[in-house]
């Protein structure tokens, strides 16, 4: 899953970007509301999390424009005071949930994994493909009810084609879902960590199927 930080504080930054990245999370960071905009406009998250008060253009402000175009990423707040003022202009500009400064890093990443599984409520708990199952709390996919660990971009490409299950996803997805913007993004790197996945799926009753030129498709497999 991606995330996008639109934080100006640098060390305050450099921290959750890290601490997001240990939970296997794709994380894109910029400093101010302007660029995070001009991102927001091209590129899909999962989740934005906006500082309250940036420069030139706050985060509510960028909330707003948001909500205002039709932009319905789930956007979690991060302010400086808890004053029920402030947690009220939140809610107004559309914002999904707020967190308060300086907060817990097991917070913020309940916090986060909440409004993902908000998205994805009507599915339940966990998400089924034959005897692959995927937990949205988590975050982790089990085979035949044993952990399948998998690297962390392979397990980013399973996720969202399992989020997507039935539906195609182009590898342009699959690239933007990978890759922040401090990586080089790699189309052929898409067919390599496919590849991989199919070989440990090969017995399973889950299995990736690639449809010339428009993408993947996670299925369960023809018995």
């Amino acid at each position: 899953m991606k995330l996008l930080l639109v934080e100006d504080n640098a060390e305050l930054a450099h921290w959750i970007v890290n601490l997001l990245r240990a939970e296997s999370f794709v994380v894109d960071h910029v400093p101010d509301a302007e660029r995070a905009e001009s991102i927001l406009g091209n590129q899909s998250y999962d989740v934005a999390l906006l500082d309250m008060r940036l420069p030139a253009m706050s985060g509510k402000e960028l909330l707003t424009r948001l909500r205002r175009r039709g932009d319905s990423v789930p956007v979690l707040m991060l302010t400086a005071h808890g004053s029920i003022d402030e947690k009220v202009d939140c809610f107004a500009a559309g914002a999904d949930d707020y967190v308060v400064k300086p907060f817990d890093a097991r917070e913020l990443v309940a916090r986060i994994k909440a409004l993902v599984r908000r998205q994805y409520a009507q599915k339940g708990v966990a998400a089924v493909c034959g005897d692959l199952h995927y937990t949205f709390d988590t975050r982790e996919f089990r085979y035949k009810d044993e952990p399948f660990l998998l690297r962390r971009r392979e397990h980013a490409i399973l996720e969202a084609l399992m989020l997507r299950q039935g539906k195609t996803v182009s590898k342009a997805m699959l690239v933007e879902s990978i890759f922040s913007l401090d990586d080089v993004p790699s189309g052929d790197a898409i067919d390599i960590y496919i590849h991989r996945l199919r070989k440990r799926l090969a017995e399973s009753t889950a299995q990736i199927m690639t449809l010339r030129g428009l993408g993947y498709i996670l299925r369960m497999r023809d018995i």
